[in-house]
């Protein structure tokens, strides 16, 4: 099975780095128009650079930003079909007692993880409906299915409800020809934070986390961009409203 982008229009959110840019770089390979969106400017200029797509720098948690990205996009390209939400993180934060997490920390994961796949889709919605197409892959997490390994509850608690949209709008947007889906990675050493988490662990933890996963190695951005392809291809229009786990096996 081949798979292939060509004419298609994407963007892709959290594409400076890590498994954003990865996604961005395997859709460029397979022949789409990629725009990539980003809160890094130097990042995600050099990512588009370096991949012959089009840089966009904005803060997509609000409504209004990212109508104007969608309409930027719609006004140069005249469509756009594929959307993949990979923006998030944990934001620099760490693993505390609940009585410690403040309503600052609170709300800059969630606005980060679940309220800009929300607005995004919905800006892109009014496009696809119309064009009877259009497909959606958001970048969960294993710790949208069960507790967090880095003990943060904001970042667990958002990809839940970055899980459960993608459910709703499988359901919603379903008769109109657009599909949505979710990848939710393992451990990935995908950007500065999870190399900062990663070693935080030290040699006896990360000894544990690898023994933990059935394939004993931990994934790379390229594994999750695999599964991604999959969920924005020709080939997946039956398949909508589904969390793919790509963790190893560990789940």
């Amino acid at each position: 099975m081949q798979i292939r982008f060509d004419d298609r229009v994407a963007l892709v959110t959290g594409a400076a780095q890590g498994i954003g840019r990865a996604i961005a770089a395997a859709l460029v390979e397979a022949g789409a128009r990629v725009h990539l969106a980003d809160l890094d400017a130097d990042g995600v200029a050099a990512s588009a650079d370096a991949l012959g797509a089009s840089a966009h720098v904005a803060d997509l948690s609000s409504p209004e930003t990212a109508k104007e990205l969608v309409g930027k996009i719609l006004a140069s390209e005249g469509r756009l079909d594929l959307l993949v939400n990979a923006a998030g993180g944990v934001r620099g934060q760490v693993g505390r007692p609940i009585e410690e997490i403040s309503e600052s920390d609170w709300r800059a994961v969630f606005a980060a993880n679940i309220d800009a796949a929300f607005f995004l889709s919905q800006a892109a919605a009014p496009a696809m409906k119309q064009a009877g197409y259009g497909r959606i892959v958001n970048i969960s997490s294993g710790a949208g299915l069960r507790p967090s390994l880095t003990g943060i509850q904001a970042y667990a608690s958002a990809k839940h409800a970055l899980v459960g949209l993608t459910r709703q709008l499988a359901w919603e947007f379903g008769p109109h020809g657009i599909t949505v889906n979710s990848v939710a990675p393992g451990f990935v050493r995908s950007n500065p934070a999870t190399e900062r988490q990663w070693e935080s662990y030290g040699p006896d933890g990360q000894k544990r986390l690898i023994e933990g996963i059935h394939t004993r190695r931990l994934g790379t951005p390229e594994d999750i961009a695999h599964a991604s392809l999959f969920f924005l291809s020709e080939q997946a229009g039956w398949v909508t409203g589904q969390i793919l786990s790509v963790d190893g096996g560990r789940s």
